[in-house]
C-alpha cells in the first residue's frame, strides 16, 4: 500500500508540473490569434501567481478542515476545468478569468502535497517527486507542439485537462491507500494554523521565508533568461538560444534524480550547501566568454539548484514542527511564488539599463542572500 500510494504522489507531481510550461509555448501563436501585445503573457502569469499565492497562504486551514487528498484531489480537478476554460477562450479577458481557478487550484496542490511529503516520506522521495514536477513541465511543450501542428493551441490545453482530469479521478480512487497510510501519522500530528503573523514570530522562519524567495528568484531568471543571455553575448541565432534555454531544465531534472541517492547520506542542510556550491561554480562558468563553457555552466547551475528547493521543503517541520509545517509550508509557496514573480521582470529592467552580461551578479547576489539567510535560520532551529 505504501509504494501505490508514493506511486500516486509521483502522479499527483507530474500533474503540478504539466501546466506550468504550456502558456509560455502557446503564447507566441495565442496574441497573434487574439491581436494583443506579446507583453501580455504577463498578465496572465501574474493573476495565476496571485491565486497561487493567495492559496497556499490559506491552505494550512483548508487541509485542517478536509484533509490532504480532498484537497488535492479538487485542486488538480480546478485545474483541469481552468484549463478546458483557456482551451475554448477567444478573447484576452478570458484568459484572464480562467487563469483565477487555475491559479488557486495550483498553489493549493504545491502547498498541501508537500508538506504530506515532508512528514511521511524520506528526502529521497522529495528530490524524485521534485523531478517528475520537471518531466510534467517537458511533456507539456510537446503536447502543445503536436497540437499546433495538427490543428489548434486550445487542443493542446484541452488535452492537458483531460490529463488533469484522469488524474484526478486517479487520486479519488486512492482515497482508502491515503486514510490507511497516515492514520498512525494523523493521530500524532495534529496541524496547527498559526497564520501569517503566528508564524512570522517564529525564529528563523523570516530567514527561511527571504532565503526561498531569493532561490526562487535565482531559479526563475535563470529559467527565463538563459536563451536571451546566449543571444545577446554570444550572438547566436534565436532559434539555436531558444534550445540551449532548456540547458537548464535538463540540468535541475537529472541533478534531482541524483540527489535522490545521494540525500539520505546527508542532512537537508549539507545538501542546500552542496547545491549551492555547486550552482555557484556554474555561476562562474557562465562568465566566460567561450560558449561551450557557458554551455556547461548552465546544466551546472541547474545541477546545483535541483536538491536545494526540495531539502528547504523537507527540512520544515524539522526545523519548525510537524504540527506547524502545514501553516509555515504555505507561507514558505507564498515567498516561492512571489520571488519566481518579481525577480525576473526586475532582472529585465536592469538588463536593459545596463547589459544583460549582468546575470551572473544577479544571480550571484540572490544565490548568496539565500545561503546567508538559510544558515542564520540554522541557528534558531534543530537542523544539523
Amino acid at each position: 500500500m505504501y509504494s501505490l500510494l508514493l506511486s500516486v504522489i509521483y502522479l499527483a507531481f507530474i500533474s503540478l508540473g504539466l501546466p506550468d510550461s504550456l502558456l509560455g509555448a502557446a503564447w507566441p501563436t495565442i496574441y497573434a490569434e487574439m491581436n494583443v501585445p506579446l507583453s501580455y503573457m504577463g498578465f496572465v502569469s501574474m493573476i495565476i501567481s496571485i491565486g497561487t499565492i493567495l492559496s497556499s497562504l490559506m491552505c494550512d486551514r483548508v487541509v485542517v478542515k478536509f484533509s490532504t487528498r480532498t484537497v488535492t484531489t479538487v485542486s488538480i480537478l480546478l485545474t483541469a476545468i481552468a484549463l478546458f476554460g483557456f482551451s475554448i477562450s477567444t478573447k484576452f479577458y478570458q484568459l484572464c478569468l480562467w487563469g483565477i481557478p487555475y491559479g488557486l487550484g495550483a498553489g493549493a496542490i504545491d502547498a498541501a502535497l508537500n508538506n504530506y511529503v515532508a512528514l511521511h516520506y524520506s528526502s529521497r522521495h522529495m528530490s524524485w517527486l521534485h523531478c517528475f514536477w520537471g518531466v510534467g513541465t517537458i511533456v507539456s511543450p510537446y503536447v502543445m507542439s503536436y497540437a499546433l501542428t495538427h490543428s489548434a493551441w486550445g487542443d493542446g490545453y484541452r488535452i492537458i485537462s483531460f490529463i488533469q482530469l484522469g488524474i484526478a479521478l486517479i487520486l479519488l480512487i486512492s482515497f482508502p491507500l491515503w486514510k490507511q497510510n497516515s492514520r498512525k501519522a494523523d493521530e500524532e500530528i495534529k496541524i496547527e494554523p498559526i497564520g501569517i503573523k503566528g508564524a512570522i514570530k517564529i525564529k528563523g522562519v523570516m530567514s527561511v521565508l527571504l532565503g526561498f524567495m531569493a532561490y526562487c528568484g535565482a531559479e526563475s531568471t535563470s529559467m527565463l533568461w538563459a536563451s536571451s543571455y546566449f543571444e545577446g553575448v554570444f550572438n547566436i541565432s534565436k532559434e539555436d538560444a531558444a534550445a540551449l534555454g532548456s540547458l537548464f531544465f535538463i540540468g535541475m531534472t537529472v541533478g534531482r534524480f541524483i540527489s535522490g541517492f545521494i540525500t539520505e547520506k546527508l542532512t537537508d542542510t549539507k545538501m542546500i550547501r552542496l547545491g549551492t556550491a555547486v550552482a555557484g561554480a556554474g555561476i562562474i562558468l557562465i562568465t566566460v566568454p567561450i560558449k561551450p563553457i557557458a554551455i556547461a555552466g548552465f546544466v551546472i547551475i541547474g545541477l546545483g539548484c535541483a536538491p536545494i528547493y526540495p531539502c528547504i521543503i523537507h527540512s520544515t517541520p524539522i526545523r519548525f514542527g510537524k504540527e506547524r509545517s502545514q501553516s509555515i509550508i504555505g507561507i514558505q509557496m507564498a515567498s516561492a511564488y512571489l520571488g519566481s514573480t518579481l525577480m525576473p521582470p526586475l532582472f529585465g529592467l536592469i538588463a536593459n539599463h545596463i547589459s544583460i552580461r549582468i546575470m551572473p551578479l544577479y544571480l550571484g547576489l540572490f544565490m548568496s542572500l539565500m545561503i546567508i539567510m538559510l544558515t542564520r535560520a540554522d541557528k534558531y532551529t534543530a537542523e544539523k
